[in-house]
């Protein structure tokens, strides 16, 4: 076989190795772990069973691909957008997290409950993402990755309280549109997004008071001033 045909091979195995990730995505997000045999994975995805032991050796192996894929998305959801200005960037990162969890939501919880059984290589992967999360809002509020360890653990608390309010906000009815008491429905990706930019940005002052290194950043200008942060959760401008 000569490099071209060696190159074909290789593309033609990546191709497919990915449709079969995309197809376990699927599968898993409607159904357990438990619940679904490689039988029924093979007979779902058209394939001979011994296809997907060829890509990866076991049920396990096979969950474990489909998870890192799913975290490689969100991460690269969350921390696009490397160009734009640090608290822009922020904002941004924010949104690309939450239209992840919206859109995909049984590799969400997966991803931050820690999957079957707090299976201890997705404890570790889920772990990975929040330190990589935390960085990247490290790097857009301080321009830097790296930060002293009571910054950090301050942007951690955020973070916790971000996935458990994500959690509760995907597994509530989205029908209905929000009212102005928040009971009518949950409320959208924006309004939810303008309300955890608050929370950051209370803990960033909170992390200047105690970290002098660290100052809060800036308020933005234009459409990222605090009052237009604040009008989608209280209703004033």
């Amino acid at each position: 076989m000569n490099n071209s045909q060696q190159r074909g091979s290789t593309l033609r195995s990546q191709t497919r190795r990915a449709e079969l990730i995309a197809i376990g995505r699927r599968l898993f997000a409607d159904t357990s772990y438990d619940a679904l045999s490689m039988d029924d994975i093979a007979k779902q995805a058209g394939v001979a069973k011994g296809l997907i032991y060829y890509y990866f050796t076991s049920k396990r192996g096979y969950y474990l691909a489909i998870v890192e894929d799913s975290v490689a998305e969100l991460v690269a959801r969350a921390g696009g957008d490397t160009d734009l200005p640090g608290v822009e960037r922020v904002r941004r990162t924010i949104e690309g997290y939450l239209a992840y969890a919206e859109h995909h939501q049984a590799a969400y919880r997966t991803i931050v409950t820690g999957g079957v059984g707090s299976d201890a290589e997705v404890l570790a992967i889920r772990d990975a993402v929040r330190e990589e999360l935390v960085a990247a809002i490290a790097e857009g509020a301080y321009g830097r990755r790296e930060i002293p360890p009571i910054a950090r653990l301050a942007l951690v608390g955020w973070l916790a309280a971000v996935e458990g309010t994500t959690l509760e906000w995907i597994a509530a009815p989205a029908d209905g549109a929000d009212g102005a008491d928040g009971v009518d429905g949950r409320p959208d990706r924006d309004r939810l997004g303008a309300l955890l930019v608050r929370q950051l940005r209370a803990t960033l002052t909170v992390i200047g008071e105690f970290v002098p290194e660290c100052p809060s950043p800036p308020l933005p200008e234009g459409p990222f001033g605090q009052a237009d942060d604040l009008a989608p959760v209280t209703g004033r401008a």
